[in-house]
């Protein structure tokens, strides 16, 4: 095994992970000081204005304001919890202190401020804005990380560095990856390959892998594994790249009677979501209100200083060291009755973990996560199981030359080419239609994922074709370009694009589609595309009573969702063949396999077909339509 090999690895990614950091700050600071102050809150990075509400202190000792959205409230926005955010006037002038997303939920916003934030000037300043500002401690936790990674000598991070860096020529022919064994576990509720899954990870000393492909079950699989490895161990550490996904696990998780405290807020903000986040459970001790109390006493001494007064220090700092005491005290507790301790893989940094160890940590969403985050939790476990699916989205690289540098290959991608004996494929799907999985399932699986028999021949209408190409290269269609951070737009595509789904509905019928809540999601790869197919779909009077049925949003905004009807609006319309980022096949799986029983594709096929991957599909659909 091959330290040097590793460490080399790890430089390259650090090289090119500092190439995308001062392109993500050069380019934040650009669209700060040069983009208008509309285009800022149409891409949701930002609100305005503002109706500022009251501030306090949070169950954290946080001084936090709330801040509620009052114009383009229909506009998705890009604040999440732990983002940084900073304030601003009308005439974009700047608070000079960073907040930071304590808690967001639709259009009401907790912002945690420093304790000297002019929070009494914010609340009284007309015309109040907020943006999100360049997140500089996500990239400081990752490059502590891989600093860390390196250093390591002689202990178990050093060990899977090693492991997970295998060199290419030692790898092959040998099986690298250390098994303990046992006879395997019987679980009759789940599939062959998914029990072949879970038993690999309760086998595995150092990594196992568990992929994914599209409806396969992929979070029933690890909720299995994570449910089966608790009887093992006392607590495990759960993480993902995303605050949704740490949701979704931590919820079905719950589902099972699993004790799980959620480090960092949640994004899919419900009563079960937050009773089980660490704030809530804080609050909830019997001796917070003590400790609540404490802290009050603390600030009112510090606000009522008077000079000269000897006490002050003395009372002070018992007053201090009593709520030090009781804080440890709750910590203690809380940690000490949860088994899962679930957080996005920056949040594991999170000072609540400092100095935990655990012996089992698991990566869901680890093939859409940048190498270096994975190493912020790794360095706490002493063994990591992958899920996910290097076949669909990759994570987001904004710099070309790190994309061309291969910043976007991910730890998963890197042990799956090395170790691939680590990998469980889940091989039977429960969504699609079999016609619709079986073009993904050969380009990407080669051929190994099945459809489960009781959805094989799922549709909406008899003798209905699963999947249309409606081609769109004989009419005089062109895309346009509207600016660099919105990419392109087709707007005749996008009008045949919701006259193709009209006249799917009227076959369909109104009284079954809203009987039955058959619902729909447009895709485009184009954000422009999905802003223009939102407003066309609002002033359309036909789609007014089914509107609650129908969601319009990018590829990467529809990972891990599926809907009965998928429209897919491909954009690209040029002399050239140019298709851009649509040369990434992983996002068109993604947008192929969200469909469970109809996906009609608008696309102007001589652009399209020039690329291999997109000819071949054209060809799979016309041989279904009877047209070769």
């Amino acid at each position: 095994m091959s330290q040097t090999s590793a460490i080399q690895d790890l430089q390259r990614q650090r090289v090119l992970l500092e190439i995308e950091y001062l392109y993500e700050k050069s380019t934040f600071r650009k669209q700060t000081e040069t983009k208008g102050l509309n285009r800022q809150v149409k891409r949701g990075d930002a609100w305005f204005p503002l109706k500022v509400g009251k501030s306090y202190y949070n169950s954290l000792n946080q001084l936090v304001i709330e801040v509620f959205r009052t114009a383009d409230q229909e506009i998705e926005h890009n604040f999440e919890y732990g983002r940084p955010v900073t304030f601003f006037t009308a005439e974009l002038k700047y608070f000079d202190f960073t907040g930071t997303v304590s808690y967001v939920e639709g259009d009401r916003m907790v912002v945690a401020v420093p304790d000297n934030a002019p929070v009494v000037q914010l609340q009284n300043t007309e015309n109040l804005g907020v943006q999100l500002s360049f997140d500089e401690t996500s990239y400081r936790l990752m490059f502590e990380a891989l600093d860390r990674t390196m250093r390591a000598k002689g202990n178990r991070l050093a060990y899977l560095r090693d492991l997970f860096h295998t060199p290419l020529t030692q790898a092959k022919g040998a099986d690298r990856v250390s098994r303990f064994s046992f006879a395997p576990m019987r679980f009759p509720w789940l599939n062959p390959t998914q029990e072949k899954a879970v038993n690999e990870v309760l086998r595995a000393k150092d990594v196992a892998i568990v992929q994914g492909p599209p409806g396969t079950g992929k979070t029933t699989t690890l909720v299995e594994a994570i449910y089966e490895t608790l009887h093992r161990e006392s607590q495990v550490l759960v993480c993902a790249q995303s605050n949704m996904a740490v949701d979704w696990i931590s919820e079905k998780l719950v589902d099972r009677g699993v004790n799980v405290l959620r480090i960092g807020n949640p994004t899919r903000v419900n009563d079960k979501m937050l009773s089980f986040t660490y704030e809530r459970r804080f609050e909830a001790h019997p001796d917070y209100e003590m400790l609540w109390a404490i802290r009050k006493a603390i600030r009112q001494i510090r606000a009522n200083r008077k000079r000269g007064n000897d006490n002050y220090h003395q009372k002070l700092e018992r007053l201090k060291s009593r709520a030090a005491e009781i804080e440890i005290r709750i910590n203690a507790e809380l940690f000490g009755e949860a088994r899962v301790i679930a957080s996005t893989l920056t949040g594991s940094a999170n000072r609540l973990l400092e100095g935990q160890k655990y012996h089992t940590l698991f990566i869901d969403e680890a093939a859409q996560a940048l190498e270096a985050a994975c190493w912020i939790p790794i360095r706490r476990a002493s063994r990591v199981i992958f899920a996910g699916d290097h076949c669909q989205l990759p994570p987001t690289v904004k710099s070309l030359p790190a994309l061309k540098g291969g910043l976007g290959k991910t730890l998963m991608e890197c042990i799956v080419e090395r170790l691939p004996e680590a990998v469980t494929l889940l091989g039977v799907q429960y969504r699609m239609n079999e016609e619709i999985m079986r073009f993904s399932s050969d380009w990407f699986y080669g051929g190994k994922v099945q459809t489960a028999p009781q959805i094989k021949y799922r549709g909406i209408l008899d003798y209905d074709l699963p999947m249309v190409w409606v081609d769109t290269s004989d009419l005089d269609i062109h895309e346009e370009f509207v600016g660099e951070s919105f990419g392109r737009i087709n707007k005749i595509e996008a009008e045949l694009t919701l006259n193709e789904l009209k006249k799917y509905f009227t076959k369909i019928g109104k009284t079954r589609i809203l009987e039955e809540r058959i619902d729909v999601g447009i895709i485009s790869p184009y954000r422009a595309q999905v802003q223009y197919l939102r407003r066309l779909i609002k002033k359309n009077e036909f789609y007014k009573p089914y509107r609650h049925l129908i969601s319009v949003n990018t590829v990467d905004g529809f990972q891990g969702q599926e809907r009965d009807i998928i429209v897919i609006s491909l954009v690209r319309s040029n002399d050239e063949g140019q298709i851009g980022f649509l040369r990434d096949l992983r996002r068109m799986n993604v947008a192929i396999t969200r469909a469970r029983m109809k996906l009609i594709i608008l696309g102007d096929a001589k652009t399209m077909t020039r690329h291999p991957f997109y000819k071949k599909l054209l060809e799979y659909v016309q041989a279904m339509q009877g047209l070769e």
